[in-house]
């Protein structure tokens, strides 16, 4: 029954780091979706003094994925107040050339600021309107929540290690006197410690296993998925293949890292 309480300790442990990296992942997925998302909304308004090729107002900047020129005619029907067919016809001919830009990424301010410089340099264009003050709010709120939940997941994964490091500690005063015995009849260290890495194995697979099934179970929940398309966006909440590659991986890797620390940390009684 001891045997047993430790095993789901160490279980709980591994669960708990599990838990915290896929939470992670998930939130990282998100964000990189609502920044693409972002992305397709975002544009970039520049007003040129002639009319310019689109393809050379692309080649201006390799995040430019897109050139499209505004009609003056709706800037020309709000201006309408009974002018003459002839005068609105000189006075298309007379407003500067608007365009619409669509970027490829959700710039950070530095790369608007980098861009719109680099827009201004052509002779042609005289204004830009980048929209930075509502974009850096934006950025910064992206990055404010990406910072928190990256926090959250160093705190988790540093309290599960110190548990893991307690289970350690237990499993080494079990096993001493096992591997003692076993030493004195001269059995080689591999052979002392094949149970260890037995054990730990089998827990990091038991750990994986119940990270599988919950992950499973919390992806097929409607008021989860609801939450994401509430944003306007669509994630996979669980990689079946890919994440649970990860999940056997981790905790194989703390599991092992455990037993191999028990065994480098015994010390023969003589």
């Amino acid at each position: 029954m001891k045997s047993i309480r430790n095993h789901l300790s160490l279980v709980i442990a591994l669960l708990s780091i599990l838990f915290s990296i896929q939470t992670f992942v998930v939130v990282q997925r998100a964000i990189e979706a609502y920044q693409k998302n972002l992305s397709k909304n975002y544009s970039i308004v520049v007003v040129s003094k002639k009319n310019m090729n689109k393809k050379s107002i692309i080649a201006i900047d390799s995040m430019i994925l897109e050139a499209k020129e505004l009609s003056a005619d709706n800037v020309i029907k709000r201006l309408n107040t009974g002018i003459s067919s002839k005068n609105i016809e000189l006075l298309k001919l007379t407003l500067p050339r608007f365009y619409k830009l669509k970027l490829s990424i959700y710039p950070t301010p530095k790369q608007i600021e980098q861009l719109t410089k680099k827009l201004l340099s052509n002779s042609s264009i005289i204004k830009v309107e980048n929209f930075s003050k509502n974009h850096n709010t934006v950025y910064k709120l992206l990055l404010l929540f990406k910072n928190v939940i990256f926090v959250f997941a160093i705190v988790v994964f540093t309290v599960t290690i110190l548990l893991i490091f307690k289970e350690l500690r237990i499993w080494q005063f079990n096993h001493s006197e096992r591997m003692n015995v076993m030493g004195l009849f001269g059995s080689p260290t591999w052979l002392r410690s094949a149970v260890l890495f037995r054990l730990a194995i089998v827990d990091a697979l038991i750990a994986s296993f119940l990270a599988f099934l919950l992950f499973s179970y919390l992806s097929t929940q409607s008021f989860i998925l609801n939450e994401f398309t509430n944003i306007g966006i669509t994630i996979i909440i669980f990689d079946k293949l890919q994440d649970s590659l990860v999940f056997f991986g981790t905790s194989l890797f703390l599991s092992v890292m455990l037993a191999t620390l028990i065994v480098l940390g015994h010390k023969e009684e003589v």
